[in-house]
């Protein structure tokens, strides 16, 4: 399954994003994850969401503001962000995927990921 990240932008400190997710090919059988990435820095787990969208899970810093959900029969992924901070700025890709227990595994392609900017 191919992935696309949209729906980054410029916010303001405080503000709010959406992002979105849509895959080439059904997602339900994946677990799935977002993840940010900062210049020079390897690729850091935001949130997963297990394959049936009933267990999320967080990064630490993003806990309370940010919520992963799905839409199976859209094949579609979405990251709701409030509260936003400078320190998120990043490029944010998502990533299909297995969870087993605390353990996030990578198994799709990463896809074109969307810039996240907080500043005023």
């Amino acid at each position: 399954v191919q992935l696309q990240a949209s729906g980054g932008g410029l916010v303001q400190p405080g503000g709010s994003l959406r992002l979105s997710c849509a895959a080439s090919g059904s997602i339900v059988s994946h677990d799935m994850a977002w993840y940010r990435q900062f210049p020079g820095q390897a690729r850091e787990l935001v949130a997963t969401i297990t394959s049936g969208g009933d267990i999320a899970d967080y990064k630490g810093d993003v806990k309370g503001r940010f919520t992963i959900s799905r839409d199976n029969a859209k094949n579609t992924v979405y990251l709701q962000m409030i509260n936003l901070k400078p320190e998120d700025t990043a490029v944010y890709v998502c990533n299909a995927g297995r969870k087993i227990g605390n353990y996030y595994y990578p198994q799709s392609g990463w896809g074109q990921g969307t810039q996240v900017t907080v500043s005023s």
